[in-house]
């Protein structure tokens, strides 16, 4: 048997705004962008090179889903973006100024940060150590 996790949902108050963010600022991949209705669309982005996962971004409708934009996890780290290339991927953060939360560390498994996206959502930043490799 395999199954796998498709797509995670990230709630945002603009689809176009969010589509930016993402492409521009984390280098992410537009995968999909189709309108479904005159308010809602089916918008996937992607890290370039990701093959299964990817982020639905879902358009917040109700005053209760507004609310939770960002604190989808309730505070706690929520993405963990795995990376081939730590220093270039944190240069990067700095150079679109993205919140970095934890600085840069060496932990047993790899490099990793802290930093939070547009909507106050933490990620983990890692490049895992060559012995903690597999999938």
């Amino acid at each position: 048997m395999k199954q796998f996790i498709a797509h995670i949902t990230i709630l945002v108050d603009d689809y176009d705004i969010a589509i930016e963010y993402y492409t521009r600022t984390l280098n992410f991949v537009l995968v999909e962008d189709t309108r479904i209705s005159e308010t809602k669309r089916w918008v996937l982005v992607a890290p370039p090179g990701s093959l299964e996962c990817s982020l639905l971004l879902a358009k917040a409708v109700s005053e209760e889903q507004q609310l939770q934009i960002g604190q989808q996890s309730g505070g706690r780290v929520f993405l963990f973006l795995i990376t081939d290339d730590f220093y270039r991927d944190y240069y990067n953060l700095v150079s679109k100024r993205v919140r970095i939360i934890r600085e840069p560390r060496s932990e047993p498994y790899g490099m990793v940060l802290v930093f939070q996206d547009m909507y106050g959502n933490l990620w983990d930043l890692i490049e895992r150590a060559i012995r903690n490799l597999p999938d």
